[in-house]
């Protein structure tokens, strides 16, 4: 244990955030760092726990005590280790994980949790500072191949542990550069990309091959994908948005909330967009449907591009401030989330529904929206229903429909390859990842459903693991 009495004598004590009045006209990260010794005192507040609910809470594992027992120590090489050694880049997750280990520590239950993510991200960063962080290549090759298709986290992770392994790893990318929604659907301000290269140069010194803007399925046929390669997994994410199918959904100035992040993330790389494809909301106003957190990074979008006026709305009801009695710990909280974003000025609303959207000559200027409340029927099902005379009509320039994803695209590669798929569209796998097919395996959001980044890691480790033993049995 770092300290037996650190959590009585320290208090948790979060690094916040650069001031919103400079924050918002930039796309740096929003988030500060604490001072090493702060730091350490922070790292001081774990308790070891008998049982150990942060590393039950943490989708990948991550031996959490230990670490914090080696940062309160000084021992940067041994915390760093133990990090990497479930976590294939924790220096990402540090930044943009959500945290269940927080809400499942012991301490926690009087929200006092151990800052055990920014404690992570502050390790690597050390680490690297300190040059520990060095490519570290197979000593020996089996000569078999590996093809990734997908470069997020999943695909990364699954690609990182079959190289540790000593198989050969082709990644490919339909896009033009490596990492998937880390790269394009998260915002700079919350991961800038340097963090995202400078980890990629590690993994091509240590062999991992990447093969930019080819589209499998249509560059790389079928027959050439499953005759070059030993074993195929698929990490292809959930890239289908939930759409709303209403009255004028057609109208400019109405996009999936990905079309918005994805362009500027571009333009924060030096790609220039053709004005007439730019969505830019500089005086507008904009409606954001969905209030998650890609609603959240639509927000904080908008507001550096100096929109009018920014409303998220939510169809669901506002969640309570506290846990409620059937949410207890160490489970995940269902409270209010507040975004960095949020706190950067946003109107948010709860319980209404999108009725139209409302154009002149094809362009977007008004949307409908209801209120709506929520009830159980006879079969305890919740049921919403609108509630009368609620009606309301908002001028509105740009929509952003960020509702999340339901499935894998299926068109294209995941049906040429033939794979199966489960009750909810998504790649049918058994308990080692493995496809219908015998040499596919698939991980992540393309398997099952979109969820966190976290949870995309683990299924790749998972997979990872698998794809190895079915390469050695062979």
């Amino acid at each position: 244990m770092a300290d037996p009495k650190g959590f009585m004598n320290v208090a948790r004590k979060e690094a916040g955030y650069r001031p919103t009045k400079e924050r918002i006209y930039d796309y740096g990260e929003v988030e500060q760092t604490l001072n090493e010794k702060d730091r350490l005192l922070q790292a001081s507040r774990c308790m070891d726990c008998g049982v150990p609910f942060c590393h039950w809470g943490c989708p990948v594992g991550s031996k959490i005590p230990e670490w914090q027992d080696a940062v309160y120590q000084g021992r940067k090489e041994e915390a760093y280790f133990i990090l990497h050694s479930t976590n294939s880049f924790p220096e990402i997750t540090g930044r943009i994980c959500p945290a269940p280990c927080e809400k499942s520590c012991v301490l926690a239950i009087h929200e006092e949790a151990v800052t055990i993510r920014e404690n992570e991200c502050a390790t690597v960063e050390q680490a690297f500072d300190a040059g520990i962080i060095t490519a570290n290549p197979p000593q020996k090759r089996t000569g078999k191949k590996v093809a990734v298709i997908g470069s997020g986290p999943a695909g990364l992770a699954t690609a990182d542990l079959l190289n540790r392994a000593g198989h050969w790893v082709t990644v490919f990318e339909k896009n033009n550069a490596i990492g998937g929604l880390l790269r394009f659907g998260i915002p700079d301000f919350k991961l800038n990309k340097r963090v995202i290269e400078r980890r990629l140069d590690i993994f091509k010194e240590e062999g991992i091959e990447f093969k930019t803007g080819v589209n499998v399925g249509i560059d790389v046929s079928k027959e050439e994908l499953l005759d070059n390669f030993d074993a195929v997994v698929l990490a292809v994410g959930a890239e289908k948005p939930r759409n709303l199918d209403i009255e004028g959904r057609d109208l400019k100035g109405v996009h999936f909330a990905l079309e918005f992040l994805i362009q500027q993330n571009k333009v924060v790389a030096g790609q220039e967009i053709p004005e007439e494809e730019r969505i830019f909301v500089k005086d507008k106003n904009v409606l954001i449907i969905g209030g998650g957190d890609t609603g959240s990074d639509c927000v904080g979008t908008s507001v550096r591009q100096k929109a009018k006026s920014i409303t998220q709305i939510e169809i669901l009801p506002k969640p309570p401030e506290e846990r409620a009695e059937n949410n207890p710990w160490p489970y995940w909280p269902q409270v209010l989330r507040t975004s960095s974003s949020h706190k950067e000025g946003c109107e948010r609303r709860w319980s209404i529904s999108t009725k139209r959207f409302i154009g002149e000559n094809g362009k977007l200027k008004q949307a409908e929206l209801v209120q709506v409340e929520w009830n159980k029927d006879e079969n305890g099902r919740w049921k919403m229903t609108e509630i009368e005379g609620t009606n309301e009509i908002i001028d509105v320039d740009f929509v952003f429909l960020s509702m999340g994803f339901t499935q894998p695209v299926h068109s294209g590669l995941l049906e040429n390859l033939g794979v199966e798929f489960d009750e909810r569209g998504n790649i049918k796998v058994n308990d080692k990842k493995q496809t219908s097919v015998e040499k596919i395996f698939a991980a992540g959001d393309a398997e099952k459903g979109a969820s966190l980044v976290v949870h995309a890691i683990n299924a790749g480790n998972i997979a990872a693991r698998n794809v190895d033993q079915f390469l050695r049995e062979k």
